[in-house]
């Protein structure tokens, strides 16, 4: 018998805990109210109600909505509101996380690392002409699904906002949203821009061909800008590529994904 603490808005059976950080709760659930109980995410929001939060949780609720047209983003299956928490429910993809091929120490070959970006690229591109940043890019939240091989970019980052506002409704901007060593300058500073996805995708190529972690990076004390050039046997026409990619100041980078997407594809089909 299902024990009723388990069952999430009346329906969503809590089979196990995926994952919990400072903004929620992740867990596997199966869908009792459809044959054959199918997967899904329930997404628990460690934040109580309030009339901000609430207006917030709506709109991000509508915006994951209409990125889940994409076939390589999660489909959002409902949302609401139950004990005075937020929960959102997404299609569950089965599938290996970046972060368990990405190793420290050990290199992607050149050719892989550009099939990789330009895969994520092309996400991006559907995203940022819906004038959404993703703000949390980093190996953890792709996927490669196991049905059919495909990359999917899961956790946008906005959604966290809801977390962010306090008891009073008072929005918090203390919070940077994301993942150290992935984060551009303006994003740290509460202002994500586009090309902030840029940068986090570029951060990713590098770690991806050095095998250097993000946070173990070096920089050059006069410029900011990342040294790892000597670490990587890779076409100049790539590294520069990622040097814009991961540019400290972010005038300097690709404006979206569409241009960064350009010169990969050029690389790319180039040889």
């Amino acid at each position: 018998m299902v024990k009723a603490e388990n069952i999430i808005g009346g329906r969503y059976q809590i089979v196990k805990l995926l994952g919990k950080g400072g903004f929620g709760e992740t867990y596997l659930a199966e869908d009792r109210h459809l044959p054959g109980y199918p997967k899904c995410v329930v997404k628990k929001l460690l934040f109580r109600y309030c009339d901000k939060a609430k207006q917030l949780f709506e709109r991000e609720a509508q915006v994951l909505y209409r990125l889940g047209e994409h076939p390589q983003i999660p489909f959002l299956f409902a949302y609401f509101e139950e004990k005075q928490y937020f929960y959102l429910v997404q299609e569950f993809i089965d599938g290996l996380e970046l972060n368990q091929i990405i190793q420290e120490g050990k290199s992607l070959p050149e050719t892989q690392v550009i099939s990789l970006m330009r895969e994520v690229l092309e996400i991006l591109v559907f995203v940022h002409q819906n004038k959404i940043v993703h703000r949390d890019i980093n190996p953890k939240n792709i996927i490669r699904r196991h049905s059919d091989r495909k990359l999917v970019l899961i956790d946008f980052g906005a959604v966290k906002d809801v977390c962010q506002v306090d008891a009073q409704g008072q929005t918090q901007l203390t919070v940077a949203v994301g993942t150290p060593g992935y984060i551009p300058d303006e994003q740290a500073n509460g202002k994500p821009r586009l090309c902030s996805d840029i940068y986090a995708l570029g951060i990713m190529g590098i770690q991806m061909l050095t095998g250097v972690h993000p946070i173990n990076f070096q920089e050059d004390p006069n410029t900011g800008r990342i040294i790892w050039r000597n670490q990587a046997k890779i076409r100049p026409a790539l590294a520069n590529i990622l040097d814009k990619m991961v540019h400290n100041d972010c005038r300097q980078r690709y404006l979206s994904a569409v241009e960064a997407l350009q010169d990969i594809e050029i690389l790319a089909t180039s040889g």
